[in-house]
C-alpha cells in the first residue's frame, strides 16, 4: 500500500483517540482474564470504514486480525488495505460465495461459519485454484476454517447440531487438503448471554461449545489443544476466556456503535467528521 493510499485513509485524531483507547481497553480485559493463555482478538469491522482498520492495523497497534460479516465487504476492504492484514469471515456465508471468496482474497486467513459439507467443498475449490494461481508460493495458502455449531437450538440460527459436528469436521481433515480444520465456533442465545454476563451461572452454550470440541478430538483422535474454541463477543467474551475460548470477536466496544447497513461506507472521505472536529 502506497504513502498516498495511505494518507488519503487516514482519520481525524479524535476518531483516532477514540479507537486507541478502546482496542487498548479491550485488551487490557482480555489479559486479565486470560491467566497467560493467548487469546486471539478479532477486530469485528462489519460496516465500519476501511479507515479505521487500517489505523488500527498500523503503528503503534500493530493489529491484525480484522472480521468481516458480508463476502462482498470484505472483498472490497481487502483490495485496498495491506496484504498483512488477517481477515475472518465470521458471518453466515452462501455457499455460492465460497468459492470465489476463498480464490480472491489471498490473506483471508480464516472462515468461522463453516456448516454444511457444501461450503467446505466450495472453499476446498476456491483455495486450491488460488494455490495453483501462486505455483510454489501456494503452499502456503491453506485456509483455515471453524465449524459452527448451534449449541442453543435456535431454529434461526447457523451451525450444525452438536452431534453432527464430528461428521463434517471429519470430512474437513478427510476430504479436503487446502483447508486446515482449526476449530469450532458458535453463537450463543443472547439470553444465555445476558444471564451469564450478569453473574447468573455460566453461560450454557460455551460449555457445550467445549464438550463438543473435546468428542470432536476424541473421534478423530487428535490432541484437544489442536481445535481452538472461538466463543464470545463484545457483551460476554470475559465469561467465554474464562471457560476456554480461544479466540474472541469485538466489535463495538471497539468501534462504536453500526449505522445502517445500506449508509455504510467502504471507505470513509472524512468530510463529516473533519467538520465535527472543527466545532
Amino acid at each position: 500500500m502506497d504513502q498516498k493510499a495511505n494518507d488519503d485513509m487516514r482519520i481525524n485524531g479524535r476518531r483516532a483517540r477514540i479507537l486507541t483507547e478502546n482496542i487498548h481497553s479491550v485488551k487490557q480485559r482480555i489479559e486479565k482474564v486470560a491467566d497467560g493463555r493467548k487469546v486471539r482478538l478479532i477486530a469485528v469491522s462489519k460496516l465500519k470504514p476501511a479507515n479505521d482498520i487500517l489505523f488500527l492495523h498500523d503503528s503503534p497497534h500493530r493489529h491484525r486480525d480484522f472480521g468481516e460479516n458480508y463476502a462482498q465487504e470484505l472483498t472490497e476492504k481487502a483490495a485496498l488495505l495491506p496484504p498483512t492484514i488477517q481477515w475472518h469471515m465470521i458471518g453466515a456465508l452462501q455457499t455460492n460465495k465460497c468459492k470465489p471468496l476463498a480464490e480472491q482474497v489471498a490473506n483471508l486467513y480464516c472462515v468461522s461459519s463453516v456448516d454444511t459439507v457444501k461450503k467446505a467443498d466450495a472453499l476446498e475449490k476456491g483455495r486450491a485454484v488460488l494455490a495453483g494461481r501462486l505455483g510454489e508460493e501456494g503452499e502456503g495458502a491453506r485456509l483455515r476454517v471453524l465449524v459452527q455449531v448451534n449449541t442453543s437450538g435456535e431454529e434461526e440460527k447457523s451451525g450444525v447440531q452438536p452431534g453432527e459436528a464430528v461428521g463434517l469436521c471429519r470430512h474437513v481433515r478427510e476430504k479436503c487438503p487446502h483447508l486446515v480444520l482449526a476449530g469450532l465456533m458458535t453463537i450463543g442465545a443472547l439470553a444465555r448471554s445476558r444471564e451469564a454476563s450478569a453473574g447468573e451461572g455460566v453461560n450454557e452454550d460455551f460449555v457445550v461449545l467445549r464438550e463438543t470440541r473435546d468428542r470432536v478430538a476424541e473421534e478423530l483422535k487428535v490432541e484437544k489443544g489442536e481445535l481452538e474454541l472461538s466463543m464470545g463477543m463484545s457483551s460476554d467474551f470475559e465469561g467465554a476466556i474464562g471457560l476456554g475460548s480461544d479466540e474472541v470477536r469485538v466489535g463495538t466496544t471497539i468501534f462504536g456503535e453500526r449505522p445502517a447497513r445500506k449508509d455504510a461506507k467502504i471507505k470513509d472521505d472524512g468530510t463529516e467528521e473533519e467538520e465535527e472536529e472543527e466545532k
